[in-house]
C-alpha cells in the first residue's frame, strides 16, 4: 500500500529520475527547482512512496491569482498558513507505477490539505488531452492558459473549494 507523506531532501534524486522520466527537457523541472520547491513549500509537496521508493509526487505553491503563470515554474515562496489558492505544478507518476490510480491519491490528498488550510481552489495548467482526468476529479476547464511553458499550449483547469451556501 503507498503511503504518502511530505518531501524530505532525501528524496530528491528519485523525484528527479521521475521528472526525467516524464517530461522532455523544456517541460521538466531542474534540480535546482525542485531543491527551493523541497526547501520553501515542504507542506504542499507530497510525495507517494511504496517500501522506500518514490512512486510519484505532487508539488505546487500557494498563490493569490486563480491561474498559474509562467514564473512560478521558477521561483516560489513560502506558503501562508491559511487561505489563497493552492495551485499544482507538477503531479507525476513513476513510469512503472502508472495507471494504480496514484496521481488520483496525491490529487485527493493534495485537495484534503488545501481544504483544512482554508485555501479557496486548487488551480493547475494541463495538456488538452488530460482535462477529462481532472474534470473527473472535479476540475473545471476555464479555457486556454496564458501560459508559454515549454512552448506548449495549456488548459487552466480550477476547482473551487468554497462550500456552496
Amino acid at each position: 500500500m503507498f503511503k504518502v507523506r511530505n518531501v524530505q531532501p532525501e528524496d530528491l534524486d528519485q523525484i528527479l529520475e521521475i521528472e526525467k522520466e516524464s517530461f522532455i527537457e523544456a517541460e521538466a523541472a531542474t534540480k535546482d527547482v525542485f531543491i527551493d520547491r523541497i526547501n520553501i513549500i515542504p507542506d504542499t509537496f507530497l510525495v507517494a512512496e511504496l517500501k522506500g521508493d518514490i512512486a510519484g509526487f505532487i508539488n505546487g505553491p500557494v498563490i493569490q491569482q486563480p491561474y498559474i503563470t509562467d514564473d512560478l515554474f521558477k521561483r516560489i515562496t513560502k506558503n501562508p498558513d491559511k487561505g489563497g489558492i493552492q495551485s499544482i505544478l507538477g503531479v507525476v507518476t513513476s513510469k512503472n507505477e502508472r495507471n494504480r490510480g496514484i496521481a488520483r491519491m496525491l490529487i485527493e490528498k493534495l485537495t484534503a490539505l488545501a481544504k483544512e488550510n482554508e485555501r479557496e481552489a486548487i488551480t493547475l495548467t494541463c495538456r488538452e488531452e488530460l482535462v477529462i482526468f481532472y474534470e473527473k476529479l472535479g476540475f473545471e476547464n476555464h479555457g486556454r492558459s496564458d501560459s508559454q511553458h515549454a512552448g506548449v499550449q495549456w488548459c487552466n483547469m480550477y476547482k473551487n473549494l468554497k462550500l456552496k451556501e
